[in-house]
């Protein structure tokens, strides 16, 4: 059965004069799931937000939210069941942060009074704010504003959560509380749609990824699902001290492929579940075994494949499990200037 969506947007262009932002883009966001979009700069995240907000309107094609039209008359209620954090959120300096979220509230219906404030309590709670609101904003870290935003963001329980690099400034601690909060919005039934620039970040968080170049979709769904498609097989490290008697598994019934270098041998197979029969084979044979590493492809690997694909970078495909495991940033120098954000 397919998935309900709550974001379909398909075969959208969207042009600002000579520059063509979006380009026979589609999206499909499934509801209560976590959708990243990861690409470099000038791949169109940005403006794709705007168009899913109704910020901006399509010159070819149909964008839909919760089945409505957001350019359209049901604009309004689309952006009422959305909250928004963008990569420089806009707020009032010289308001303190009270002041700051109470506008807010106001404007999404919330309302004045007790009611109000405690809301506005929770939320800034969530983003362990609280006990600066009372200072004017002006004087606040980069840090502090992003968890401002993103608390005004929640006020009103949103449907659908639109982040563009909702981590950008925060301390370790507030980013790990930041991604710990998306997570658990969707257990709700909300949706999330973020924009990333840390793989890592996206790795540990995404049930969905777009990967996104020149305002269109390159490859779109789980990473899961798109890393078989790139690596059909699962592979393991198989170190010894004696690595000639590695050279067993070569016939091995459940091997597809064997490749060894060094005291190493890399081993293909069906499923990672055939490892203990491999290191059983070798211990029959009395080969000292020094280590076995599943090899799993990062999503920093299949980022990096699909835009191979595409002829987006050069070099060939990757083994997996060849990512450094640190944040790799992917607004590389080299990608393509635009005036899609």
């Amino acid at each position: 059965m397919e998935p309900e969506l709550t974001v379909d947007v398909q075969n959208v262009t969207r042009r600002f004069g000579d520059i063509t932002a979006l380009s026979e883009l589609d999206l499909a966001i499934p509801k209560g799931a976590i959708t990243c979009l990861l690409g470099p700069n000038g791949a169109g995240k940005t403006t794709a937000i705007r168009m899913i907000t109704g910020a901006l309107g399509p010159d070819v094609g149909t964008s839909r939210v919760f089945g409505m039209d957001p350019a359209g008359p049901d604009g309004e209620e689309v952006r009422r069941r959305c909250g928004v954090v963008s990569a420089k959120p806009s707020l009032y300096d010289r308001l303190n942060g009270w002041d700051n979220l109470r506008y807010a509230a106001e404007l999404y219906g919330i309302g004045r009074g007790d009611a109000a404030d405690k809301r506005i309590r929770e939320a800034a709670a969530v983003f362990a704010i609280e006990t600066s609101l009372d200072h004017k904003v002006g004087g606040y870290s980069t840090g502090m504003k992003t968890r401002l935003a993103l608390a005004r963001s929640i006020l009103h329980d949103p449907d659908l959560l639109l982040l563009d690099e909702p981590t950008s400034g925060l301390d370790p601690e507030s980013a790990l509380a930041v991604l710990e909060l998306i997570r658990g919005m969707t257990s709700d039934g909300q949706t999330v749609l973020m924009c990333t620039h840390l793989l890592l970040e996206a790795e540990g968080l995404a049930d969905e990824i777009v990967v996104m170049q020149a305002g269109t979709s390159l490859k779109a769904g789980r990473p899961k699902d798109l890393t078989k498609d790139y690596w059909p097989t699962q592979q393991v490290k198989i170190s010894s001290t004696l690595p000639e008697g590695l050279d067993a598994l070569a016939g091995h019934e459940q091997v597809i492929a064997y490749e060894r270098e060094g005291d190493s041998a890399i081993v293909d197979m069906d499923s990672h579940d055939s490892i203990p029969a491999l290191v059983a084979a070798l211990s029959a044979r009395n080969v000292p075994i020094s280590g076995v590493i599943p090899l799993s492809p990062s999503l920093e690997d299949l980022y990096f494949a699909i835009r191979r694909e595409h002829g987006s970078v050069e070099g060939e495909l990757a083994p997996p499990g060849g990512s450094s495991g640190r944040p790799v940033r992917i607004d590389m120098a080299s990608a393509p200037s635009s005036a899609a954000a």
